[in-house]
């Protein structure tokens, strides 16, 4: 099989339309019908549910309660009554490859093997590192099935700029995780 790769000269927001275009065709060549996307304000998630057939399982992941401080939860109002329309999941959690470890890491220094992992993910880019983790958080939540492949959206900052087809897993069977393609991730 040949399949190709599309590569964004940088990482950021201005990638977000072409991404999600490049996942739509992607999705319809497949037969996906499960997508997990990071979009912490939920603005990318209602882009994305907005182009998509609405008969597929899209899940909106954003940061758990207190990631900026307080007890705030950072999806706007508006995309998350917007989102709920259209049959959106939303999730907010505790991340998969940080969680208490960052909390560790924070009060005594050091790292943790978990963040080990995330920083190797990071390799490819940021938004590949964010599509595996939210792929967990989705799992684990039970919100999408982990005997099949799903698409797994993310980015650098705001925006989306990587994609990747993978068969998720729950937290406990990380290992067993398998990314089967890369959309699309930038290059730099």
């Amino acid at each position: 099989m040949e399949k190709t790769i599309h590569y964004f000269k940088n990482p950021g927001e201005e990638n977000t339309d072409k991404l999600i275009e490049l996942v739509k065709i992607r999705r319809q060549e497949l037969g996906i019908n499960n997508i997990v996307v990071a979009s912490a304000s939920g603005s990318s998630g209602v882009k994305l549910a907005k182009s998509i057939d609405p008969d597929v399982n899209i899940v909106n992941v954003t940061h758990h309660a207190g990631f900026k401080g307080g007890d705030l939860i950072e999806i706007e109002s508006k995309h998350k009554t917007e989102l709920d329309k259209m049959g959106v999941n939303i999730y907010a959690g505790s991340h998969s490859l940080s969680g208490v470890g960052r909390g560790i890491s924070n009060k005594f220094g050091g790292i943790t093997p978990v963040e080990i992992i995330a920083a190797t993910l990071r390799l490819f880019s940021q938004g590949v590192k964010v599509g595996v983790e939210i792929s967990i958080m989705a799992a684990d939540a039970g919100l999408i099935p982990t005997d099949i492949e799903v698409i797994a959206v993310g980015g650098t900052g705001k925006g989306l700029d990587s994609a990747i087809i993978l068969k998720p897993v729950h937290m406990s069977n990380f290992f067993d995780l398998k990314i089967n393609e890369i959309i699309a991730m930038p290059r730099h």
